[in-house]
């Protein structure tokens, strides 16, 4: 397995507001053994409340992706404490999405086997991409831009997925703002936002978590039921929030595994 490092944008980085490497979104490759990838790719989203990204949630999960054959690519978006709102992280995640989709078609594996996956404020992020991707722009200069932005499937660790009563609330400051509107509230509420496009999801929370509630999950489930969105949820009684893989977890791993194999993301192509 190796890490590689590179800009979003080779040039000019839209609605930058400077050029420190916090101004400057990235992804990292992990690739894995010479033979064993099996086509499918993932895009790795850290939590961190939108002001800073943990790492525990982006290096372990790729390390643990690459181990069963599936490439990786962490994004390293921008952040509120650095001054930039919605829709800057969107997008970011948006370009990384169809650039990963791009990267897939170069390196002979599945563009039809892209998937998302995010915890926390990165889970929100997710579930925004999820909720709000679009098919590309084919006349578009930027062959990345022509690439679809939808995933072909998401995973969210104890996301936050709503901004209205059970948010949370440091999340909702850096992303919106102090004061955001009602309209924008309701559109980055992404339980609102689900739709029979939607892709398949699963998720997984702690009843105990203190951070971000439970029901941020459970409002997402029920709007992907309604829907008629497959998904598989999994809430575990003990554990607080921003486990990901360390010792202690709930077992989401192993059973994350099991539904990715439902979805064809573990058999090559």
């Amino acid at each position: 397995m190796n890490a590689d490092s590179f800009p979003l944008w080779n040039e000019h980085t839209p609605d930058a507001l400077g050029d420190t490497p916090n101004d400057i979104p990235t992804l990292t490759a992990y690739l894995p053994p010479a033979g064993k990838a099996n086509g499918a790719s993932m895009l790795i989203l850290p939590g961190g409340g939108y002001g800073m990204l943990a790492d525990h949630e982006g290096k372990a999960y790729a390390d643990w992706f690459v181990a069963n054959g599936i490439t990786c690519y962490v994004l390293k978006y921008r952040l509120g404490s650095h001054g930039y709102r919605h829709p800057v992280e969107l997008n970011d995640a948006a370009r990384a999405l169809r650039t990963v989709r791009s990267l897939a078609r170069r390196d002979s594996l599945d563009p039809e086997r892209v998937g998302i996956i995010g915890s926390s404020a990165g889970g929100h992020l997710a579930s925004t991409l999820l909720t709000h991707f679009d098919a590309g722009n084919a006349n578009a200069t930027d062959p990345i831009e022509r690439e679809s932005s939808r995933p072909d499937l998401g995973i969210l660790c104890y996301p936050v997925i709503t901004m209205g009563e059970f948010t949370h609330q440091g999340s909702k400051n850096n992303l919106l703002g102090a004061s955001p509107s009602p309209e924008l509230v309701k559109n980055l509420s992404n339980e609102l936002q689900v739709t029979p496009q939607t892709p398949p999801c699963f998720l997984w929370h702690t009843d105990a978590d203190k951070t971000v509630p439970v029901e941020n999950s459970l409002l997402f489930a029920a709007a992907l039921r309604r829907n008629n969105v497959p998904f598989s949820l999994h809430i575990y009684e003990k554990g607080g929030h921003g486990q990901g893989m360390k010792k202690g977890a709930p077992p989401w791993v192993d059973q994350c595994l099991y539904w990715l194999g439902e979805r064809k993301f573990l058999k090559a192509h």
